[in-house]
């Protein structure tokens, strides 16, 4: 890691509340201390098109505006000059990056033209990166070059297990069902004990993934330096989860934003969109077990079947949250921000599961063979791709930006809910 040594002189406001960027450098005595900047941070923060840092010089305008910074060491002020000195250690256990929502009114109120909305986007991806496991497999799906090795993998995985079909079905004694099986239709190119089985074992390891990956980042955030003061909590977890949970639910910082506030509806698309298929996935796929599941179940679903109807709706949804963020990126590009392959890999990756799934449904009940056979292929190496990347893509922001906002709850890092105009009168 390349590093160069700096000192920050330690500030004083006015108001006696200590450095202007909330402290980011601790003092001895009231004399300069020591820092190494990680300039290799400094660097793949600058080239995910983050470097406007370089532009900040700490008028606080962002952290007034930002209608989600808490009062007490508000962000992304002191965000911006962390970046700016490369303390990568300190922004990779920040709880603050992730409360941002990147709704970039910090961006369009800078004075200077600076992005703080992008730099800590790209610091959330950084932190993805750092905390992934294993780490080298995160680098590697989110380069451009490798995108024929990340949809060849599971191309290559699915494929060995419909080679592999009979085989494992006769030594598990799963009999094979014939093409006129109309409970089955898809059984006999896909039967559903080795594609349970298939994405059971790799979504368990995606799982087990994801869950190192947040314990590592829990852990970073607890036992960090506390910048934010008190290290008490003020709430218990089961509080703090809950009110996290609310918030999710209704979205209530997205709708906060003002320069982009259109994000709202699509974020509230792709994830009730997405908690619907998951519903209709965990139904057929519990068939066996489900209680609540008669011994008749057919498969795929009727058109006017209550299933395939939540599916269909919640396919839609998705389709359309992805289409408008897509469009967004697109057209208006002061306020949605830089976007990196990290962004629109999932997003796409996203778009793909949706609309080969709703591609798969014409062959299927026109009977075309092999052309249904080909879609449901294509559609499941999306599928595949979606899920077992999980760990290494922005699908994990879901689950960091999670743990950080009940962290946050937990040691009272809350906005005290003041009008931007308002919160500016302290600056």
């Amino acid at each position: 890691m390349e590093t160069a040594e700096a000192t920050a002189p330690e500030q004083t406001q006015a108001d006696g509340q200590g450095p202007p960027h909330g402290g980011p450098v601790p003092s001895e005595n009231g004399k300069p201390t020591q820092i190494e900047p990680d300039l290799d941070f400094i660097r793949a923060v600058s080239v995910q098109g983050a470097e406007s840092f370089k532009k900040c010089f700490q008028c606080g305008t962002c952290a007034a505006t930002c209608p989600l910074s808490p009062d007490k060491h508000p962000f992304p002020r002191k965000e911006m000059v962390w970046a700016a000195w490369g303390m990568r250690d300190r922004l990779l256990r920040d709880p603050d990056v992730w409360l941002c929502h990147q709704c970039n009114d910090c961006s369009t109120m800078c004075p200077r033209g600076g992005r703080p909305g992008e730099v800590l986007a790209a610091v959330r991806r950084e932190a993805v990166l750092h905390y992934a496991t294993p780490r080298f497999l995160a680098k590697v799906m989110n380069q451009r070059k490798h995108i024929p090795l990340r949809l060849g993998i599971p191309v290559v995985l699915l494929g060995l297990a419909l080679l592999l079909r009979d085989s494992l079905g006769n030594a598990l004694g799963f009999a094979a069902p014939t093409e006129s099986d109309i409970v089955y239709s898809y059984s006999p190119m896909f039967p559903h004990w080795l594609l349970n089985s298939f994405f059971g074992v790799f979504g368990l390891f995606a799982l087990i993934a994801i869950v190192i990956g947040v314990t590592r980042f829990w852990v970073a955030l607890s036992t960090g330096e506390p910048w934010w003061g008190d290290t008490g909590p003020k709430k218990g977890i089961g509080a703090s989860i809950l009110s996290t949970f609310k918030k999710v639910i209704t979205h209530d910082n997205f709708t906060k934003c003002r320069a982009r506030n259109s994000r709202a509806v699509a974020h509230f698309l792709l994830l009730f969109g997405f908690v619907a298929l998951t519903a209709v996935t965990f139904w057929i796929i519990t068939w066996r077990l489900n209680p609540l599941i008669g011994d008749e179940f057919v498969y795929p679903f009727s058109f006017w079947s209550p299933w395939k109807i939540l599916a269909n709706i919640g396919g839609v949804a998705v389709f359309t949250g992805c289409l408008l963020m897509i469009w967004e990126r697109l057209t208006d590009r002061p306020n949605a921000g830089y976007s990196l392959f990290f962004d629109w890999a999932f997003l796409w990756t996203l778009f793909a599961v949706v609309f080969t799934g709703f591609a798969t449904e014409a062959p299927h009940y026109l009977r075309m063979v092999p052309h249904r056979h080909i879609a449901y292929f294509i559609h499941l190496v999306f599928v595949f791709s979606l899920l077992i990347y999980l760990p290494y893509s922005k699908f994990a922001h879901m689950f960091y930006r999670f743990a950080a906002m009940v962290f946050a709850e937990r040691i009272g890092r809350e906005s005290n809910g003041a009008e931007p105009e308002q919160a500016a009168g302290g600056v």
